[in-house]
């Protein structure tokens, strides 16, 4: 598979949240606000690459009985240091992420690219397809995220990782016209649910056209070919 492919991948056809489904957990709890699923977003672009790159270079070394047990305490031992690593330096994110940032090491995504991928390809694919899959979960959480807040608040806060101070508010309708469930847990079932619906009509939407493209060639190269065999009677 071309590089380019192994990366982009991650961000449309095997998209973590709209295509695949995997990581719910943090993407429901963490979504209530940009600032938040920007902060979990990030912690997880950090173990997916560490891990990716960990799990290719000993893929070759270690039995493979024992690859499930071996990379969950790999995954598990990442995101420990990134949660010392965050709660030390950044304790205002780690404050609002909560045990979200923990149940990283249970998150499907990881153990899913370390299972499926890493464990077979070398680190180069590895760094892009931690890269790819974990931009395509930045995106969708974040969309998400703008989505709820926007419409659950009339506004959308720009935050500061490190230190937690608000950066800039942009107001962009009054807060008494927002939909206030939105920004509650059960808002967060119903957003992702419209925007996969959406994902999903335009998915199918390119599908169908790039089906008809196809048919459309075939049935001009068998038309071709009839009036060559006619020409040639």
């Amino acid at each position: 598979m071309k590089k380019s492919k192994i990366f982009l991948s991650g961000i449309i056809k095997e998209n973590p949240i709209f295509v695949l489904f995997l990581g719910m957990c943090p993407v429901l709890g963490t979504s209530g606000s940009f600032y938040q699923a920007f902060g979990m977003s990030v912690c997880v672009l950090l173990v997916l690459l560490v891990s990716n790159i960990v799990i290719s270079l000993i893929r070759k070394i270690v039995p493979n009985e024992v690859r499930i047990p071996v990379y969950i305490i790999i995954i598990a031992t990442i995101v420990s240091v990134v949660d010392m690593v965050v709660k030390t330096y950044f304790y205002d994110i780690y404050s609002v992420l909560g045990s979200f940032l923990q149940l990283i090491i249970v998150n499907c995504i990881i153990l899913g690219r370390a299972e499926s991928f890493a464990s077979k390809n070398g680190v180069v694919e590895s760094i892009l397809d931690a890269l790819g899959i974990s931009l395509g979960f930045m995106l969708s959480i974040c969309v998400l995220a703008v989505c709820r807040e926007v419409l659950g608040t009339g506004s959308l806060v720009f935050g500061n990782l490190l230190t937690g101070e608000k950066i800039y508010t942009l107001n962009i309708f009054p807060s008494e016209y927002a939909i206030k469930m939105l920004v509650q847990p059960a808002g967060a079932f119903l957003m992702l649910g419209l925007l996969v619906a959406v994902v999903t009509a335009i998915r199918n939407a390119s599908a169908n056209k790039a089906a008809a493209k196809a048919k459309a060639i075939a049935l001009q190269a068998k038309n071709k070919t009839v009036a060559e065999t006619t020409a040639k009677q």
